[in-house]
């Protein structure tokens, strides 16, 4: 019992980052845009968060540096894509390409320091019920916000009015903005709250996952984000399950590993990213019969009449 405790606290540890950066990433796709820096956003989060935990003596302000930095450099995407127009596909690869030096160079002073990683609630009895108690009342903040913030979500998307609005401009754009609805302001809230969740989802990284910074220590989680949200067809949900089951992915090859099963270790390492294209290319193959489909304006620039 207490290895498959580890295990699953391994799994739901490994699995936040990318719930976290996929549910941003989520309302940016449901507003019509689709932004592939979202692996360069959770490096700078990464750097800048270490950076204030380590300056400051606070995992809080780290996680608020994080969240910041990922903003910072979204509103950068948002300029080049709402405000010039210029392609998404191409602003968002230059945006994880400056995420990833840039990280480098705020990083680069903080390589080999170590801080206090966030603390786990910790309540008495409860916690010490075996298994279940670590599991749901042990956790860090990261944990269970990110929880919160999926139920956040998807109470905004389906009942709330501005949620309606967002998918409508997601869905067309044209019509919206003859309806009298500011697309280009909405879309600017969505990359920023997305830029937000993948900053924090990168503080995650250094400040509770390991107590250090290391350049590129993202390690593709933000690609993976990406691809879980073509996954879950865009519905929250189905997004949490897509997280946990990646997550799930990593950790159990680590755990393959040191049993010693004797399949190479560079085959257990893609793993998870094997995965990552195996499932896409089912779903698209039978995007048919997958529920919801991508919204329909995603990707396309928005010019108003002036």
């Amino acid at each position: 019992m207490l290895i498959v405790e580890a295990i699953i606290l391994s799994v739901i540890a490994a699995s936040t980052p990318l719930l976290l950066a996929s549910a941003g990433e989520l309302v940016v796709e449901r507003s019509g845009v689709l932004n592939l820096g979202v692996e360069g956003m959770m490096i700078m989060g990464a750097a800048c968060g270490f950076a204030g935990a380590f300056l400051t003596g606070s995992t809080f302000i780290g996680a608020l540096t994080g969240i910041a930095a990922g903003m910072a450099l979204s509103l950068v995407f948002a300029v080049l894509t709402l405000g010039l127009a210029v392609n998404q596909v191409a602003a968002g690869l230059a945006l994880t390409i400056l995420g990833i030096g840039l990280s480098g160079l705020i990083g680069a002073g903080f390589v080999g320091q170590k801080i206090v990683p966030a603390p786990h609630l910790s309540i008495p009895v409860v916690s010490d019920i075996p298994v279940i108690g670590k599991i749901l009342f042990a956790q860090d903040g990261f944990v269970y916000f990110s929880v919160l913030l999926i139920v956040g979500i998807w109470w905004f998307l389906y009942r709330t009015r501005g949620g309606l609005i967002l998918r409508a401009v997601g869905d067309s754009h044209t019509s919206a903005h003859a309806l009298g609805y500011p697309v280009l302001k909405i879309r600017l809230l969505a990359v920023l709250f997305g830029g937000g969740c993948a900053g924090l989802a990168g503080a995650f990284l250094p400040l509770a996952y390991t107590p250090f910074f290391i350049p590129g220590m993202t390690a593709g989680r933000g690609w993976i984000a990406l691809a879980l949200v073509v996954f879950s067809s865009w519905l929250p949900g189905r997004l949490v399950a897509g997280a946990y089951l990646f997550g799930a992915v990593s950790i159990l090859q680590l755990h393959a590993q040191a049993l010693g099963l004797g399949i190479p270790s560079q085959l257990m390492t893609a793993l998870p990213y094997l995965a990552t294209v195996i499932v896409l290319v089912i779903i698209s193959r039978a995007r048919g019969g997958a529920g919801s489909v991508a919204p329909a304006s995603l990707g396309t620039v928005f010019v108003p009449d002036r």
